[in-house]
């Protein structure tokens, strides 16, 4: 069992940058690959980025690719998103995620066993 505690979000200004932070209990956070997911307002939920169990191979959405950085840090159970560049079309509850280190593909939720409560992000204009 894993639970996942997202936090960092709040109102930015376009332009701006928001770290978000998901917190993991268990012992076994290295075996899960960590991903980040948003649901905006009347959408479905929607794929952001994925980091593997060593933190090496990452992945993203064309949406937010260059603007978004996925992370993690093994000794505190953490997974992280740095989001720069922010836009009003980034406003959503953002959810953390663990799948199984084995399953693929990453960016298809129905692998991720494991969710966060979300966090809202809000981008002014």
């Amino acid at each position: 069992q894993v639970q996942l505690v997202e936090s960092g979000g709040g109102l930015v200004q376009a332009g701006g940058s928001l770290r978000l932070s998901c917190a993991a209990s268990g012992r076994t956070f290295l075996s899960y690959t960590m991903g980040w997911f948003r649901q905006a307002p009347g959408k479905e939920r929607e794929f952001m980025a994925a980091v593997g169990w060593s933190g090496i191979n990452t992945y993203y959405a064309d949406s937010v690719k260059g603007r978004f950085t996925i992370s993690r840090d093994n000794a505190r159970n953490t997974v992280y998103l740095q989001m720069n560049s922010l836009k009003p079309e980034d406003t959503a509850v953002y959810y953390c995620a663990a799948a199984p280190r084995s399953s693929s593909p990453y960016t298809n939720q129905i692998i991720y066993d494991y969710w966060g409560q979300g966090t809202q992000v809000t981008v002014s204009s």
